[in-house]
């Protein structure tokens, strides 16, 4: 089983207890992560065109919402957090013309509806898809929100890497009088689904729901749902200094992919 759908209501609770704090720490800027690698490669395989109509899903405190609109489009942006949306709204003031924020459930058919037919260029979500309990309703609903050949673009934590029994682990060893410090991660699950509870940045008010999928569970919900897939990255940090501390280098966090609306 990969949907949970008794726990959409606790973890949609806990996501509305801890928007603002979620909103305080990711400020206008938002974090390293998704500076350096969510965003840049998420903005290449968008692609996104001037005068395009995007669909910002999860879209948080509006911090990507805003950077679409800057690049020309017109941007519909929801998230199922009332007080997120209140945030994004209050941070994107000057772009409200270019953006519609709503507050819509991902895994409502029936709120999904309300988004049109046919209305959007592009789809895209930011490290919201592992958030979500059941993401069968938005796969099916993306192929009638989208655009002739539109494209879904989506990151999520990369679940090889990233998966509940994950152990992150830096070595440090003296090799003929040379330091070499090593990073590696040590893993006893992925192919079994699961929602954990997690805490995605110190201090928040209450450990979030994370559900488990794995690749080919991407890949066959948006397969039977009628997309292609035909992009995908895996990005990772670039070492500039000795570490010392670990740090995602050679092991990609996020995984990154393009999904193609097929014409029946």
């Amino acid at each position: 089983m990969s949907e949970w759908k008794e726990l959409i209501k606790d973890s949609q609770m806990r996501w509305e207890q801890n928007a603002e704090h979620w909103d305080d720490y990711m400020g206008e800027a938002s974090n390293r992560f998704h500076r350096e690698l969510i965003r840049p490669y998420t903005e290449k395989l968008l692609g996104v065109k001037e005068g395009q109509t995007v669909l910002d899903i999860g879209c948080g405190n509006g911090n990507f919402s805003r950077r679409l609109a800057a690049l020309g489009a017109r941007v519909v942006a929801f998230d199922y957090s009332a007080k997120m949306i209140e945030r994004a709204k209050e941070r994107s003031e000057a772009d409200l013309n270019e953006i519609d924020y709503r507050v819509i459930d991902a895994t409502n058919d029936d709120e999904l509806s309300l988004l049109g037919t046919e209305a959007y260029d592009h789809a895209v979500a930011n490290m919201a898809l592992m958030d979500i309990a059941d993401i069968t309703p938005l796969a099916y609903a993306l192929h009638t929100l989208l655009k002739a050949n539109g494209t879904f673009v989506f990151s999520v934590a990369h679940p090889c890497f990233q998966s509940p029994s994950l152990k992150k682990i830096h070595e440090t060893e003296d090799v003929d009088g040379q330091i070499i410090t090593k990073n590696s991660i040590q893993l006893s699950t992925y192919l079994t689904p699961q929602p954990y509870q997690a805490i995605g940045i110190k201090g928040q008010t209450i450990p979030h729901y994370m559900f488990h999928r794995s690749l080919s569970y991407y890949m066959n919900i948006f397969f039977e749902a009628g997309f292609m897939l035909d992009g995908m990255e895996e990005p990772s940090f670039k070492k500039e200094k000795e570490e010392h501390r670990f740090d995602w280098l050679e092991i990609p966090p996020a995984v990154i992919f393009r999904f193609r609306k097929l014409e029946v």
